[in-house]
């Protein structure tokens, strides 16, 4: 059977950058065995369910390069792929379930369930379950007689269907990261599977989905580990073959742990993925850093584009341990990309993070110098924005501290001879080369260093101790410019 996987992200908020792991995970191993990727939306819980969040789940994957080959809006053959339209599908299976002896109907109220784990919590028992040692104490059709059951059925009286979990036997499934693992059902509790509402829980309609849809590998992150038993006894109880199964290590926060969503807020990590391209991060070198948290080729290679990805990978080379988030890894594979592309290509996400006053006074032309003077300087195309304001109006501070160390007695003398070099030169012969060659004509006139002079001069042009080649910003803001800047340094620091 050809390769089927997955990604079953809920509409309850927007795409984790650990869900996006994962779907990148399941998309890099369906094109590496020449496999379906499948979008499926698990939106059973109603209450909370996020409006927009299916939107941008698809909006973060396709902005990511992951192509979906069957879901909700590429459609396929295995539909609907939104679990909220497949509810009389679960309805069937639980009523299997039911009739088989492995699911039994539960009537109790949550204050009912809540006394009883009251009644029961001790030291040695902190959290009671809804099992075996307790069903038989509850509302439930394992305590009450078929009449009475039929009856409370038929009233309309709340109900939920319930995984009868068996005593004292092992669950034991093959895991490709994590060799043989193996559960005692003593540790399991008897499984909601379908709510009163009439919606089944993600156990019921994971295992019933996944069978109808063909999958043959679901890959999915180390906290569904702990639900993997009940899905097993679920397919068993189904007569139904498990998948094979690849549960991915947990993402770790750099000071340690899990990267919760208060942690990586704490480390200014974004935690949801369209915080990414706000902040300037390219597709690839997120997609690359990711695939580098638990995978590795094996050898020294860090940049891998999408298609080196897909023909390297494989779930074998993942790791069992967590793979730390190093948010300072990211901007290295975030540079790599960033400044491999051209000032053409970044163009218009420079604009976006400029001014209108900025981008209606300045060409397309002269906004693309600016981008190729800073790109090698920068991460992020939003860092060229922010570190290149002083090109588009006439510097309103000097840094002090460069003044102190640059600005003395002579200083003003130098800038005017300077300007008066520079004063004669034609606009066509304004140019970088020939502004560092007038400089060196000055200090050697005057008998002081370069920097006695270059420094002042960058500040007057800039307001700034450093930055990226001064004469080609000069060559850029043409003669008139510098020569109004330099004067009104000589004004401003008199």
């Amino acid at each position: 059977m050809s390769v089927r996987v997955r990604f079953a992200p809920s509409p309850t908020g927007y795409l984790h950058i650990g869900g996006l792991r994962t779907a990148l995970f399941n998309y890099l191993f369906a094109r590496k065995n020449k496999g379906t990727f499948i979008l499926r939306i698990e939106d059973t819980d109603q209450s909370r369910y996020v409006e927009e969040a299916e939107k941008d789940i698809t909006d973060s994957l396709k902005w990511s390069g992951i192509e979906i080959d069957e879901g909700p809006d590429a459609g396929g053959k295995f539909g609907p792929y939104r679990q909220s339209e497949r509810s009389d599908i679960y309805q069937k299976y639980a009523n299997q379930l039911i009739e088989s002896g492995n699911a039994y109907y539960a009537f109790d109220t949550p204050e009912e369930i809540e006394a009883m784990k009251e009644r029961l919590r001790s030291k040695e028992n902190p959290n009671p379950k809804y099992d075996a040692s307790t069903r038989q104490t509850m509302k439930n059709s394992l305590t009450l007689p078929k009449d009475e059951v039929e009856s409370l059925i038929a009233s309309g009286t709340p109900y939920v269907v319930r995984l009868l979990v068996p005593e004292n036997e092992t669950v034991r499934f093959d895991d490709i990261i994590r060799d043989h693992v193996a559960f005692e059902t003593s540790e399991l509790d008897d499984q909601v599977l379908l709510k009163s509402d009439g919606l089944p829980t993600y156990h019921l309609a994971n295992v019933v989905d996944d069978h109808l849809m063909e999958i043959t590998h679901v890959i999915r992150g180390e906290e569904w580990l702990s639900s993997a038993p009940k899905h097993i006894l679920l397919y068993n109880y189904l007569g139904w073959m498990p998948p094979i199964m690849a549960h991915l290590p947990l993402i770790m926060s750099p000071s340690g742990g899990k990267l919760s969503k208060r942690k990586a807020e704490e480390l200014g990590i974004p935690v949801n993925v369209k915080e990414y391209p706000k902040q300037g991060f390219e597709p690839e070198a997120l997609v690359n850093f990711l695939a580098f948290l638990g995978w590795s080729t094996g050898d020294d290679r860090e940049i891998l584009s999408m298609d080196d990805l897909c023909n390297e990978f494989s779930l074998e080379k993942v790791s069992k341990s967590g793979a730390i988030f190093n948010f300072d890894k990211l901007i290295w594979y975030n540079e790599q990309y960033f400044r491999a592309q051209s000032a053409d290509n970044l163009l218009d996400e420079f604009k976006s993070n400029l001014p209108d006053e900025v981008t209606s006074k300045f060409s397309d032309d002269f906004l693309k110098v600016v981008i190729e003077l800073f790109k090698e300087r920068s991460s992020r195309v939003v860092d060229i924005a922010t570190q290149s304001t002083f090109l588009f109006t006439l510097p309103e501070t000097y840094d002090e501290k460069s003044v102190n160390k640059a600005w003395k007695e002579e200083t003003p003398d130098l800038l005017k001879m300077y300007v008066s070099r520079i004063g004669t030169l034609s606009d066509s012969d304004f140019k970088a080369a020939v502004l560092k060659e007038k400089l060196s004509e000055c200090v050697e006139e005057a008998g002081v260093g370069f920097g006695k002079l270059m420094l002042p001069l960058r500040i007057s042009i800039t307001g700034l101790g450093q930055g990226p080649d001064l004469f080609q910003m000069m060559e850029l803001l043409g003669k008139s410019e510098c020569i109004l800047r330099i004067e009104s340094a000589l004004t401003r620091l008199a």
